[in-house]
């Protein structure tokens, strides 16, 4: 049995990968693909566990170095009872944030060393990256307000415009970094434009 493919949404805070990943499971199934919608931090029971502590509570609650270990443990969790066997059984396993997300939020937004979230990425991911991870990118201040009109304040949210600036630019470094598996997808035009590009590079990248 071939393997399946991972596509990993990442992006920062009201960018609308959510809405678009929901979109592309949709398009995926309804041509008869076996797709896995899942999500990070998070998308097992255990992970989701985790997800708790880590997206609830006050914006200082853990240090960046506390948040990039309970990250870690939560992936790894979901690696092993979720992401791996769907992709072992040909699956097209969508994930609404990977790894990246680790580099942006922890690394580039809160300064946690690099060496540290390199060795976590080579001892837990041991090598199970995405195939394909599109970027959603949007300037920092649109996309807290769009998160904030859609009521709450959650703990990634509250963390002040400047923590939103560097995320947006760290998404951006790994784009130009890694072109080969990252996508940067424009994410200011209206929800059918955004998921032309989605369907567009997805389809021509993974020859679909």
């Amino acid at each position: 049995m071939m393997r399946g493919s991972f596509i990993s949404f990442e992006g920062g805070e009201g960018a609308g990968k959510s809405t678009q990943i929901r979109r592309l499971a949709d398009r995926l199934t309804a041509a008869g693909f076996d797709v896995v919608l899942t999500r990070e931090p998070g998308g097992s029971p255990g992970a989701e566990s985790i997800r708790e502590l880590l997206v609830n509570g006050d914006a200082d609650r853990w240090s960046p170095v506390t948040e990039t270990l309970l990250m870690y443990a939560a992936r790894r969790d979901h690696l092993e009872r979720v992401i791996r066997p769907a992709l072992d059984r040909g699956a097209m396993v969508l994930c609404d944030r990977f790894a990246d997300s680790t580099r942006a939020y922890q690394g580039a937004g809160g300064d946690a060393p690099a060496s540290l979230i390199a060795a976590l990425e080579d001892h837990v991911l041991a090598g199970s990256i995405p195939d394909l991870t599109l970027i959603f990118d949007i300037p920092a201040t649109i996309g807290l307000d769009r998160a904030a009109s859609r009521g709450g304040a959650a703990r990634f949210e509250s963390k002040g415009l400047d923590f939103h600036e560097r995320l947006r630019a760290g998404f951006l470094a790994i784009a130009q970094k890694e072109p080969e598996r990252c996508a940067v997808i424009d994410a200011n035009g209206t929800p059918d434009l955004v998921f032309e590009s989605v369907w567009d590079v997805v389809s021509t990248r993974l020859s679909l």
